[in-house]
């Protein structure tokens, strides 16, 4: 069948015909265009992968350091704990302060010190918890509650952050709300908090109390006041603010990397490495820690319980938890905070095993972290 071929259509197989070398040598660009574009796209898996591998490895980092920076003071009597806090904030500082001249002193944030505020005033609360709920409950809340904030707050953009996106966003919801099922499952657990004098670990510290009885003997009489149903609720209730609180200590450091991505604000320029806000942050801690230190001997009439023998192992205690917390400063950089926060939280509870609640709360964390890959 004879096709009638139009003027424009042969001149351009005239032209092919007649120029077969450049017509290969489209072919050529083309092959090397997709061949550039092959290389990108594996240098950005590539990237991708060591990220994740970064991420993750610090999230380990941070859930080991965090589960085991209390074991040195296991051992020894921390009496009311705000003597043992302040020291345990300095040793924080100290970290910090050799972070920051690592990080060839980076611009000082002040905003970021209100995290440091805000993990410091929810840190006064873990004494007066733990005499009331125990240690294992009020660790368990607390968390959850820091999971839960810290997830929230990154993941739909609260007080002024950007939210993140995740790859796979049902698989994200679905390990919050199984942290969530977690923490409505840990408030009905039923505990039993033995006295300070009946322990067996404070037995070797007998001699010290003795000495300062006058000064000691009062630290549990308000406790003891308590009937069994408002111990519960003032501990449980201390427990959600804390964790309310720990979970809000990364926003100010957020919020200034999002803003320091846009233009004609204050904070245009602003570093986008997590480990940069790390000084600022602990500062905060420190600050914050001796005020409240102060004002505790204030109230105590300059006769504050200090325990020497708790010096030392509360100096190592703060480095740990230091290390921890610059791990997940950089889990937060390579992960997103949307994601490290279901991780390292819930692997801090993963050291207080309870049943059912311990397989929730893993299938929770999993499932969140595989939403990121």
């Amino acid at each position: 069948m004879a096709m009638d071929l139009s003027g424009k259509t042969k001149k351009m197989l005239f032209r092919i015909c007649q120029d077969p070398q450049q017509n290969s040598s489209t072919k050529r660009g083309t092959f090397r265009t997709k061949m550039n574009i092959g290389k990108a796209y594996s240098a950005f898996n590539n990237s991708n992968g060591t990220d994740l591998a970064i991420g993750f490895t610090s999230s380990t980092v941070a859930v080991l350091l965090f589960g085991t920076n209390f074991v040195p003071v296991k051992k020894f009597d921390t009496g009311d704990g705000m003597f043992f806090q302040w020291i345990l904030c300095a040793s924080i500082w100290i970290v910090s302060l050799v972070v920051n001249l690592i990080q060839n002193c980076p611009r000082f944030w002040p905003l970021a010190m209100v995290g440091g505020f805000m993990w410091a005033t929810g840190n006064v609360t873990v004494v007066p918890i733990i005499k009331t709920i125990g240690l294992a409950l009020g660790l368990l809340i607390w968390a959850s509650f820091n999971l839960l904030t810290g997830w929230a707050s990154s993941r739909f953009g609260w007080f002024g952050i950007d939210p993140e996106e995740v790859s796979r966003p049902i698989l994200n919801y679905i390990g919050a709300g199984l942290s969530l099922l977690s923490a409505v499952i840990f408030l009905f657990i039923k505990t039993e908090v033995q006295s300070s004098s009946a322990s067996l670990e404070s037995t070797p510290l007998l001699r010290e109390r003795s000495i300062n009885v006058s000064e000691d003997t009062s630290d549990d009489s308000w406790v003891k006041r308590l009937s069994p149903a408002k111990k519960r609720l003032i501990g449980c209730s201390l427990a959600v603010v804390a964790g309310i609180l720990y979970g809000s200590s990364f926003i100010p450091v957020l919020y200034i990397k999002d803003h320091g991505r846009r233009n004609e604000t204050m904070y245009t320029g602003a570093s986008q490495f997590d480990l940069d806000y790390v000084f600022a942050h602990f500062s905060g801690i420190f600050l914050t820690s001796t005020i409240y230190f102060l004002i505790y001997c204030a109230v105590r009439k300059n006769k504050p319980n200090v325990y020497p023998q708790a010096i030392l192992p509360g100096f190592v205690s703060g480095v740990l938890w230091a290390i921890a917390n610059c791990c997940w400063f950089i889990a937060n950089h390579y992960l997103s905070a949307v994601v490290s926060f279901p991780i390292i939280t819930a692997g801090l509870k993963n050291y207080v095993l309870l049943s059912v609640a311990f397989c929730i709360i893993l299938a929770g964390s999993l499932s969140t972290a595989f939403s990121k890959v």
